[in-house]
């Protein structure tokens, strides 16, 4: 089996972020585990990755749970690297959120234990959230990696998704320090909306809040403003991370500030055939408002965006026609 750039892992790899990254690596010429969960009540499809250009060839999938860190030793086994993009998700608080930031966390911790076991893994790329930075109950004014966001104003406020982005700053801050103590080189990417295609066959939540005007159902991030970037840039700023001589810490991946009449404008341009509302009455509706994460970090490391708004927004809206979701 060729493996070019050697062999890395991915974790979570049926997900909007993870399967991207896997798309990407095989283009790249990488030879890719990724984990899935196994659900003993029914087979999960993967031929969404089985069927990606060089899969047959560089592609391996293993099964694996958060709830059993142990499961991704097989996995992680022989990698040069590791991306942990695998994450509880409990939007709808079925979960107390103690029990769902227990699970990040040790599932986090237990990768790590095995990259460091494995004595391959040269460095591990964390995909963290934006929910880890944004909400510090003060200002809307861009923020870059310094800012964390106040689990304390969380699990008061309860806005909707607290319990994710609680166990979201909580895990990376546990990842950072589990490097910083036991030397394994670790770096946090943190995007803020990911839009774009996916081939996934869920349609992704990122997705469908950017659209939510087109889709009947009513979405909680209904917005004014939102931080976008598109999931081709974030597949490749974790590979650049991977690849980079030295990078250090967290790393903002935000390409603009989506502003609700500018989306509407491009959507209303490139597809006439959508009923659109209107736009005082989506002003109406709303506002929320997302504060912008600054990205510089990242671009004077030596990162390209390569999509603005309207290839994002493009790009999303022919996968949700494509996918029969509009």
């Amino acid at each position: 089996m060729e493996e070019s750039k050697g062999r890395v892992c991915v974790t979570g790899g049926t997900g909007f972020i993870g399967s991207w990254i896997i798309k990407v690596l095989l283009e790249d010429g990488y030879s890719v585990n990724t984990t899935i969960r196994s659900y003993p009540e029914h087979v999960k499809d993967v031929s969404f990755l089985t069927n990606l250009p060089g899969a047959s060839q560089r592609l391996q999938i293993l099964n694996a749970d958060l709830n059993d860190p142990e499961s991704f030793k097989e996995a992680i086994e022989g990698c040069i690297g590791v991306f942990h993009v695998a994450t509880p998700v409990d939007f709808e608080e079925k979960e107390p959120e103690e029990i769902v930031t227990k699970r990040s966390i040790d599932g986090a911790l237990g990768i790590l234990k095995a990259c460091l076991t494995s004595k391959t893994v040269k460095r591990v790329v964390y995909t963290s959230s934006s929910s880890a930075v944004a909400f510090i109950g003060k200002g809307d004014e861009v923020k870059d990696e310094s800012f964390w966001s106040d689990v304390d104003l969380l699990r008061t406020s309860e806005t909707y998704g607290w319990s994710y982005a609680v166990s979201k700053t909580l895990t990376e801050k546990a990842v950072l320090e589990f490097g910083e103590q036991n030397g394994l080189d670790i770096v946090t990417l943190i995007p803020t909306f990911v839009v774009g295609p996916f081939i996934c066959p869920k349609l992704p939540g990122s997705v469908g809040s950017i659209l939510y005007f087109l889709f009947d159902k009513k979405d909680p991030f209904s917005y004014l403003q939102i931080p976008v970037v598109h999931v081709d840039d974030v597949a490749r700023a974790h590979i650049f991370l991977l690849e980079h001589p030295n990078p250090k810490g967290r790393y903002n991946c935000s390409t603009c500030l989506a502003i609700i009449e500018e989306v509407s404008e491009v959507v209303s341009a490139k597809y006439p055939e959508f009923q659109m509302p209107t736009i005082d009455s989506l002003r109406e509706s709303t506002s929320l408002k997302f504060p912008d994460l600054s990205s510089n970090k990242l671009i004077d490391a030596g990162f390209e965006f390569k999509y603005g708004l309207e290839e994002m927004l493009v790009d999303a809206i022919e996968s949700c026609k494509e996918k029969g979701y509009l």
